[in-house]
């Protein structure tokens, strides 16, 4: 374990730790704003390598403030390093599982929208043949 601070250099490091993470939420709505086109009419960052970047981005920021989270206000950043390993394996589970989850719905939501254009769709019988099961042709009731 790290040595022992005073509360004056504890309370700086709250503080710090503090602006760390509020300037990169405001970085992040900055970006998101603009990536939406908000800020700058026009420029949207809705498809190609503009989108990616404006994800990738997002998710780095969001990792990064977990990670610093965790780490420091958690004080997993001074425990052994078995402690902060049966922790953190199991979080790339449940990313894992997050993932897992998102794939799942969306197969779902592929499906419901599949059903709900089949319920739709206008089905017209085909006229001159007969439909259905076919008697033997000894029990076809016949004209003429």
């Amino acid at each position: 374990m790290a040595g022992h601070q005073t509360y004056e250099e504890q309370k700086a490091l709250v503080f710090r730790g503090l602006l760390l993470l509020g300037a990169i939420t405001i970085v992040e709505v900055v970006v998101a704003l603009l990536a939406k086109g908000h800020l700058v009419h026009g420029i949207r960052f809705t498809e190609g390598f503009g989108h990616y970047l404006y994800m990738l981005l997002m998710i780095g920021f969001s990792l990064y403030k977990a990670y610093f989270i965790i780490f420091y206000f958690m004080h997993m950043a001074y425990e052994v390093r078995g402690m902060m390993l049966s922790v953190l394996l199991p979080t790339t589970l449940l990313i894992w599982a997050i993932i897992a989850f998102f794939q799942e719905g969306s197969s779902w939501g592929a499906r419901r929208e599949l059903i709900r254009e089949k319920n739709e769709e206008v089905v017209k019988p085909k006229t001159g043949q007969p439909q259905g099961y076919l008697l033997p042709a000894a029990e076809w009731p016949r004209k003429g």
